[in-house]
């Protein structure tokens, strides 16, 4: 450390602080310049070339996609679902995907998060590249099997709207068995466009905020379905609960007048 400081030091002084930050700066863009160019190709060999992955390179939008689209959804999603999160708490992730938002927004909160996935590759994919101490990665198919215990979150993100309602009923069900009383769920999906669903794997995509908040309804006691929209997406986020949700005047993290 003392080293380091002290060579940052010696830099300065004999080429001038401003001179070097300059330098840095520029060394600082081209990499930024490359990443992005890394990912833009990984990007698009992995979804023009056929068949189309189950899961997203998350590390494409915060590289890549952020820039080109100013569309803020990747870090929106953990955010949001992050501010349900209360420290140290226990955390079951459904259909983690390549666990950037298990590593990124809940992993720093959380006392023990479990994230799984149907997909051997993906799994593979987060333990590799976003695993931390307190993740848990697990292969699982949530329809069959579903990891056992109780837990004050659940987080099911960009996923509910793979499975058929029928789906959804049953696993809702494995949900409520597994939220603690006092336990969130939290997720986010799309809004169907006009010209119908966004993929083919898809199998139940939401018209609208209220088509969301109906169909939660006769699961939870309270739900709180909310949107963004951007040119290039529609976005409709949940909390569900049979108890407080995030931004009730009842939430500890909030003050209303």
């Amino acid at each position: 450390m003392r080293i380091r400081k002290h060579l940052r030091s010696s830099l300065a002084t004999t080429f001038g602080k401003q001179n070097v930050s300059n330098f840095l700066q520029s060394v600082s863009l081209m990499s930024r310049k490359f990443a992005s160019f890394c990912h833009k190709t990984q990007l698009n060999f992995d979804w023009t070339v056929s068949p189309e992955p189950e899961w997203f390179d998350h590390y494409c939008d915060q590289f890549y996609n952020f820039r080109l689209s100013q569309n803020p959804l990747w870090a929106e999603r953990g955010i949001f679902g992050l501010l349900a999160i209360k420290p140290g708490a226990t955390v079951l992730e459904l259909c983690c995907g390549d666990g950037f938002n298990a590593f990124h927004f809940y992993s720093g909160r959380a006392k023990q998060l479990i994230s799984v996935d149907f997909d051997k590759g993906a799994i593979t994919h987060a333990l590799k590249y976003n695993q931390a101490k307190n993740i848990e990665f697990k292969l699982a198919d949530i329809r069959m099997e579903m990891p056992k215990g109780t837990f004050d979150n659940i987080v099911w993100d960009a996923a509910i709207e793979h499975f058929t309602e029928e789906e959804i009923a049953a696993i809702f069900k494995d949900i409520k068995q597994r939220l603690k009383p006092a336990g969130v769920l939290t997720g986010y999906t799309l809004v169907e466009s006009p010209l119908g669903k966004g993929l083919s794997h898809h199998e139940r995509e939401f018209k609208s905020k209220a088509d969301l908040l109906s169909f939660f309804e006769p699961h939870f006691t309270h739900v709180k379905v909310f949107e963004t929209i951007y040119p290039s997406r529609h976005n409709l986020y949940f909390y569900a609960s049979d108890d407080v949700l995030p931004f009730d005047e009842k939430w500890e993290n909030i003050v209303i007048r």
